[in-house]
C-alpha cells in the first residue's frame, strides 16, 4: 500500500462525520470554555470547557450526547439541536481544534484518552446529576466508535447507543483481514506524512465518498481545511489502531446501526454483510439503513436522518 493511497485512505477516516444542513466555505471559530470552565450563554445554555472537548449544553429533558467525527465543529449538530432541544437535554460535544483552539498537548495518543474523559464526563454531569438516570448516546464515525466503546465499558451509565456510519475497527475498510499489528506501521507513516504536509485537504475522489450534492462536498472540504492537523493526524491513527471488536460481546445495552446505502458506490448486497461481519460479536446490535446516502446521511437524506434518531429516543424511558 503506497503513501498517498494511505493519505487519501486516512482522509477518507477523518471525514467519517455528521453534517448539518448550513453550507458555509469556512468554519468560525466559536466561543469556548478553558479546561475546568462554565460559561453561561445569553440563550439559557452552558458551555463547559474540558481537556480534550468542550460541551455544549442546552434544553430541557432526556440527556442526550451527540459526539461528531474528526476535523467537525459541533455545529454539524445544528439541525438535530434544532429537532431536539425542546424535548431534551443535549450534550454537543466538540474536539479541541475542530471548531476552537487545538489543545497544547497532541502528539501523543488522543483517542482513548478523549473516551476515557467523555465518560467520566457523563458520570460526573448526567448521571450523578439525575439519581442515576442513563444517557441517550448518538456518535457518527469517530463519535460512533466512542460511544460503542462507552456501551461496552460503561453500561451503567449508558441506556443505549445510535451508532451512525461506523466500525468497531476501522482498518476493515482497507482489507477484512487487516489486523492493528499489520496496520500500524503503515498507519504511523499516514500519521507522520500528514504532520509533514502541513494540511487535512481532502482530494475530489474522497469528497466524492462523503457527500451526494457538491454543496455537501464544499462543507466537507471546508471542515477539513479549517480543523488543526496535528489533532487529525494523531486521532486518525488511533483510529486506525484501535479495535473494539474483541468488546462487542460485553455490550448488554442496545445499539442501533445506522448506514447509508448509495448504489453508486456500494450496492446494499455488499455492504450490509461488511457491517454484520464487522459486528459479528455483538448480541445487542440492531442494523438499520438510509437509502440514497452517502456517508453524510443528515445531509443528503435529513428527514429520514430526524425519522431513525426519532425511532431511536422514542423508545427510551421518561
Amino acid at each position: 500500500m503506497n503513501l498517498r493511497v494511505l493519505i487519501n485512505a486516512a482522509l477518507l477516516i477523518m471525514l467519517l462525520m455528521p453534517a448539518c444542513t448550513t453550507i458555509n466555505q469556512d468554519v468560525a471559530v466559536a466561543p469556548t470554555a478553558a479546561r475546568g470552565e462554565r460559561v453561561d450563554l445569553p440563550d439559557g445554555g452552558q458551555l463547559l470547557g474540558g481537556r480534550h472537548f468542550t460541551v455544549l449544553v442546552e434544553g430541557q429533558g432526556r440527556d442526550v450526547v451527540l459526539i461528531p467525527g474528526l476535523s467537525t465543529p459541533r455545529s454539524v449538530w445544528d439541525a438535530t439541536r434544532r429537532q431536539l432541544k425542546s424535548r431534551y437535554r443535549l450534550h454537543i460535544i466538540q474536539i479541541r481544534g475542530f471548531g476552537d483552539a487545538p489543545m497544547a498537548e497532541r502528539n501523543g495518543p488522543l483517542l482513548e484518552p478523549f473516551i476515557r474523559e467523555l465518560t467520566d464526563y457523563v458520570d460526573d454531569e448526567i448521571v450523578d446529576h439525575n439519581n442515576r438516570q442513563k444517557a441517550l448516546i448518538i456518535g457518527h464515525s469517530l463519535g460512533g466508535l466512542a460511544a460503542l466503546k462507552m456501551a461496552a465499558v460503561y453500561p451503567q451509565g449508558v441506556e443505549k447507543a445510535m451508532i451512525i456510519d461506523s466500525l468497531p475497527f476501522f482498518g476493515l475498510l482497507f482489507s477484512p483481514d487487516m489486523t492493528v499489528e499489520t496496520l500500524q506501521p503503515q498507519a504511523a507513516a499516514m500519521r507522520d506524512a500528514l504532520v509533514a504536509r502541513g494540511n487535512s485537504e481532502a482530494d475530489e475522489q474522497t469528497l466524492q465518498r462523503m457527500a451526494r450534492s457538491e454543496t455537501g462536498r464544499q462543507q466537507v472540504a471546508a471542515w477539513a481545511r479549517s480543523a488543526d492537523t496535528a489533532a487529525m493526524a494523531q486521532l486518525s491513527y488511533d483510529l486506525m489502531t484501535t479495535d473494539v471488536r474483541p468488546l462487542l460481546p460485553e455490550i448488554s445495552v442496545p445499539v442501533t446501526l445506522l448506514y447509508p446505502v448509495d448504489a453508486d458506490i456500494m450496492s446494499e448486497t455488499r455492504i450490509k454483510p461488511m457491517y454484520e461481519a464487522a459486528f459479528a460479536g455483538a448480541r445487542t446490535v440492531t442494523f438499520d439503513k438510509v437509502d440514497d446516502s452517502r456517508h453524510f446521511i443528515m445531509l443528503d437524506q435529513p428527514e429520514a436522518f430526524a425519522a431513525a434518531v426519532e425511532q431511536f429516543l422514542g423508545s427510551s424511558q421518561r
